[in-house]
């Protein structure tokens, strides 16, 4: 796979089909990691305002020989801003801390706030915050607007009251825990899927089917996990400050066969994401 190649988004915009994502890396550290997926080759930098470490990765993107217009940025109103003020303030502060005059995709974190994922409804202040992304669209600070973690009647929502369609909904996506349906409506509504955590947050590294598979075709099980989610038409977000895993995740000049990929499809679920089960998106809410 070339990095350059890209997915078009439904409002016509570009998108590298692979991303590096920068969760868990701290502002210090995502400098470095940030220049050298650059460097590699990589065209798609994620971040959030939740990770702490965006004044970061806009410092790697100043200092990276790769000019700004050909490096696609992502980042996240926080799950917890849900007021139309919160989440307006928040998208230029995201500006200010990245040092950048537009973000080439905002996203909603979560439909909830991570204190009550999944567990309450904020239907009508997504909306809100909804209008918050729209506005600054229209006003070219943002060139694309999205959601994360949105289930079916989360995007619903969206849709019903929505004058610009969202153009993707990030979900937690890999081999064992691929959310077919959601998958498959996001797809029917012209919703890019992206994938985050498509390596299962290192669980899959311990399974020995994959472990097997990936010697089959001579790649890494992380390799195998993202090219399993591009076969699947989505946009995988490996994530790693390690200079020989940021290589290694990028090489995926391979296919995996219609039967492998059945197989994979069909792989019993994750029950236990060690020591990253506290995340509310790994603990089966």
């Amino acid at each position: 796979m070339d990095l350059q190649e890209s997915y078009t988004l439904n409002n016509g915009i570009e998108i590298p089909k692979l991303g590096f994502g920068t969760w868990m890396i701290d502002n210090q550290a995502v400098v470095q990691a940030v220049k050298t997926a650059l460097a590699i080759g990589y065209r798609h930098i994620d971040t959030a305002q939740a990770y702490e470490n965006e004044e970061g990765v806009g410092t790697a993107i100043r200092e990276s020989a790769v000019d700004r217009k050909d490096i696609f940025v992502t980042s996240k109103i926080a799950a917890e801003w849900k007021s139309y003020q919160e989440a307006a303030k928040s998208i230029d502060d995201s500006l200010n801390r990245l040092g950048l005059d537009t973000i080439d995709l905002m996203i909603i974190h979560a439909p909830q706030p991570w204190a009550e994922f999944r567990e309450a409804n904020y239907d009508a202040e997504n909306i809100q915050v909804w209008r918050a992304l729209e506005d600054a669209y229209n006003a070219g600070k943002v060139r694309a607007i999205g959601l994360s973690n949105f289930k079916q009647q989360d995007v619903e929502n969206i849709l019903q009251h929505a004058a610009i369609k969202p153009a993707v909904n990030q979900i937690l996506a890999h081999i064992s825990n691929t959310p077919i349906e959601l998958i498959d409506y996001c797809k029917q509504n012209d919703i890019l899927v992206e994938a985050y955590s498509p390596v299962g947050h290192g669980e899959l590294l311990k399974n020995a089917k994959l472990n097997e598979m990936a010697e089959k075709y001579q790649v890494s099980v992380p390799q195998l996990a993202i090219r399993y989610c591009l076969e699947l038409g989505l946009l995988p977000l490996p994530k790693s400050a390690n200079k020989d895993h940021i290589q290694n995740n990028a090489d995926l000049n391979f296919e995996i066969s219609q039967a492998d990929m059945n197989e994979l499809k069909a792989m019993k679920p994750i029950d236990d994401y060690g020591e990253s089960s506290h995340f509310p998106v790994y603990n089966k809410k």
